[in-house]
């Protein structure tokens, strides 16, 4: 996936599962890398960003099988975002369906052949 494209949807796919429950930094990394690479490198430096824009909190929760772990949690700021952001999210990705469907990439082929 273009880089540009992951960068700019990361931030709503953070949201999105620690909307669905709080998690700590790795298994945030695991669950998102289902649809796209990305690195725990990048994840880290994008839950500082929404930590401070006050979308996220997190806290800190001892581990048994190794050192504490923090864990994040959306907060009621953070709702309100990720409901601005999918709605942002969907209208893009509707627009940019449609016009590949009126611009039939097949057909654009088939002319330059």
């Amino acid at each position: 996936m273009n880089s540009q494209l992951k960068r700019g949807t990361l931030e709503l796919c953070a949201l999105s599962v620690v909307n669905h429950g709080d998690c700590y930094g790795y298994e945030l990394v695991n669950r998102i890398s289902r649809c796209m690479t990305i690195t725990e490198g990048t994840i880290y430096p994008l839950m500082k960003r929404l930590k401070d824009g006050g979308l996220i909190e997190s806290y800190i929760v001892e581990s048994p099988e190794g050192p504490p772990r923090k864990y994040y949690k959306i907060t009621e700021t953070g709702i309100v975002e990720l409901n601005r952001l999918s709605e942002e999210w969907r209208e893009f990705s509707r627009s940019v369906n449609e016009l590949l469907e009126e611009n039939d990439i097949s057909s654009i082929k088939g002319e330059l052949t």
